[in-house]
């Protein structure tokens, strides 16, 4: 069966780095931080107090009024924000195909937990008379997808993809798939996720997956380096306007890149760790060049999951040298979470963002905080700064809780 091509023609990002994609990008070729102290909280109940965290945000009221935004999570807001910059760099609305050949698959970890927390304190400090009955709707993970569905009139495909740390990256790949092979004309996709709070906080930190570099908040995300001591956690979203590389020819749109290749497997090893030697990874990636159609040399640039976990970033590193051989010593790695944070659920959204600029500037953003590398990390790691390079493929890796994992590959558009 004949598939279609899968083009791109909007990008849309916010996270600690900025609430918009030019100054995210702007920041990250700058290797400037985008993790602070978090502020008014209670350090006593906050094992770590560092994060990614979104600033001076607040949604057009175009997108929903005062009244309504205050019944759904902020992680709703941000897919609604971004997946906006992205619609209208796009310039899709229902007028350029038929309603029901618009849809939207957006990617989320946890979805709306702040207002989970905060609504389970307010039932038991004050009764259930006191939950709001918009409390369910208000924090579902699908209802990101769903508000934007809502919003712009799309009647196509539309749900959540919710896979731990691949969630938005699972649903690229599965809204790729709905144009490949014909069933949609165009998805908005990507994730959103917003669970900077007390609970996941704690929860991540007794798990001793958190840095606790409280008092370094910028140099905390050092992935790949010898020091590193945990991830950070981030908040934002990254969101994707995909499209019939033919139907938007046709009408005239800007074409940016294309998403030739996905991959999807499981490590089937272990809750939270990765295999070490990275076998897990390994078919997930040969799976997406498989797809693509293309060589493992062919490759110039992979943003790397790169967490800045003790046995992550070796698993990780392990796996692209299986995968590429030789060539993993020539292409480029960078994990830009060193800026924004790991961004959970949304983390795949984000950085196939970053991928999608960096082919289309020719510019491979830099690694922050890699002073001295581990010794078992040996790649050609961009570190500190930003450098120029044509790119023809990125690939961009994502891998979550429960052995779940992602590849996608994009192609500049020529």
């Amino acid at each position: 069966m004949e598939t279609r091509r899968v083009a791109i023609t909007g990008i849309g990002a916010m996270c600690g780095l900025g609430n918009d994609l030019e100054t995210v990008w702007k920041n990250l070729l700058s290797a400037k931080s985008g993790i602070s102290k978090i502020v008014n909280i209670d350090e006593n109940m906050w094992p770590v107090s560092i994060g990614g965290i979104v600033r001076n945000f607040e949604l057009s009221e175009e997108l929903l009024d005062k009244k309504e935004a205050k019944r759904f999570d902020i992680f709703i807001h941000y897919a609604l924000h971004s997946a906006a910059e992205a619609i209208k760099m796009a310039g899709l609305s229902d007028q350029v195909y038929k309603p029901e050949r618009i849809g939207s698959i957006l990617g989320t970890g946890l979805g709306g937990f702040p207002i989970m927390e905060e609504t389970t304190k307010l039932y038991y400090e004050k009764g259930p008379r006191r939950v709001s009955p918009f409390f369910i709707p208000s924090f579902i993970p699908n209802m990101g997808a769903g508000k934007i569905s809502m919003h712009y009139n799309f009647k196509g495909v539309n749900y959540a993809t919710s896979s731990a740390c691949a969630s938005a990256s699972h649903a690229i790949g599965a809204a790729a798939m709905e144009i490949m092979l014909g069933r949609q004309d165009a998805i908005v996709t990507g994730g959103s996720e917003a669970v900077i709070s007390g609970l996941t906080m704690t929860g991540f930190g007794n798990m001793k997956a958190l840095s606790k570099w409280n008092d370094r908040p910028t140099e905390a995300s050092r992935p790949f380096d010898k020091d590193r001591n945990g991830f950070v956690m981030g908040e934002g979203a990254g969101i994707i306007v995909l499209e019939d590389l033919e139907k938007a020819k046709a009408r005239g749109a800007n074409i940016i890149a294309e998403v030739v290749g996905f991959g999807a497997t499981a490590d089937a090893y272990h809750i939270t760790s990765p295999e070490p030697d990275g076998a897990g990874t390994v078919p997930c990636m040969q799976q997406a060049l498989e797809h693509a159609g293309i060589k493992p040399e062919d490759i110039d640039y992979i943003n790397a999951h790169g967490t800045s976990t003790p046995l992550g970033d070796i698993a990780e590193t392990n796996a692209i040298k299986k995968v590429f051989g030789e060539h993993a010593y020539n292409l480029n790695v960078s994990s830009t979470k060193s800026m924004h944070g790991h961004l959970l659920g949304a983390a795949g959204g984000i950085e196939s963002v970053i991928c999608i600029k960096a082919l289309q500037e020719g510019m491979v953003p830099p690694t922050a905080n890699l002073e001295e590398a581990d010794a078992e990390c040996d790649l050609n790691y961009t570190a500190k700064e930003a450098v120029k390079k044509d790119l023809k493929y990125a690939l961009n890796n994502s891998f979550g809780f429960g052995g779940t994992n992602s590849t996608t590959i994009f192609k500049k558009h020529s």
